[in-house]
C-alpha cells in the first residue's frame, strides 16, 4: 500500500467508492433559501433516527446548518444531474426558476427527487477541513420506483436496474 500520497491521489482513491448525490437546502439568517450539493451523506442510527453529512469549513453556508437549524435533504433521482451541478455552483442559475415548492418549515423542496429527509441539526463536529453535521430525521418521503443518482470515479452514474429483480 502507498503511504505517501497527495491530496489529488487521495481524492482519486476516494472516488472508487460510489456515493449517492444529495442536495441539501436550508435557510440563511435572512430567511432566504440556500442549497448545496453533498455526496458525503450517511445514515447513523434508526433509534433515534440520525444522519450525518459534511460541509467544507470554507463554505459560506455552514452557519445555515448549525445546531437547531432545519434542512431538507433531497436524494437526487438518476436524471437530476443538472440539479447536482447547479447546487455545486458549477452552473449559474436562479434557483427560484427550478421546479420547487416551499414545505411547511419554509424549506425549499425540489420536485421529483427519489427521497426527502427533513432534519434538524443536533451536533456539529470538526473533521479536518470539513464540519460533520449530525441531524435528527423529523420526516421522510420516498419513491421506491425512482433510481438514485450516483457519483463514482468523478462522474455521475446510476444503478444498473432490472425491474424483474435480477442484476
Amino acid at each position: 500500500m502507498q503511504t505517501q500520497f497527495s491530496s489529488l491521489e487521495l481524492r482519486q482513491a476516494f472516488s472508487s467508492f460510489p456515493t449517492g448525490v444529495t442536495v441539501i437546502t436550508g435557510l440563511h439568517s435572512d430567511m432566504k433559501p440556500v442549497g448545496i450539493t453533498v455526496s458525503s451523506f450517511n445514515t447513523v442510527s434508526l433509534s433515534p433516527p440520525l444522519i450525518l453529512w459534511s460541509i467544507g469549513k470554507q463554505s459560506d453556508l455552514k452557519s445555515c446548518f448549525s445546531v437547531g437549524q432545519r434542512q431538507l435533504i433531497h436524494v437526487l433521482e438518476a436524471s437530476q444531474k443538472d440539479l447536482a451541478l447547479i447546487f455545486a455552483k458549477q452552473i449559474k442559475k436562479d434557483i427560484f426558476d427550478l421546479n420547487h415548492s416551499i414545505n411547511s418549515s419554509g424549506l425549499y423542496r425540489l420536485a421529483n427527487c427519489a427521497a426527502y429527509y427533513e432534519c434538524e441539526t443536533v451536533a456539529v463536529h470538526e473533521g479536518g477541513d470539513h464540519q460533520i453535521i449530525v441531524a435528527r430525521v423529523l420526516a421522510i418521503e420516498y419513491d421506491p420506483e425512482l433510481q438514485p443518482l450516483l457519483f463514482a470515479h468523478s462522474q455521475f452514474t446510476q444503478l444498473a436496474f432490472d425491474p424483474a429483480g435480477s442484476l
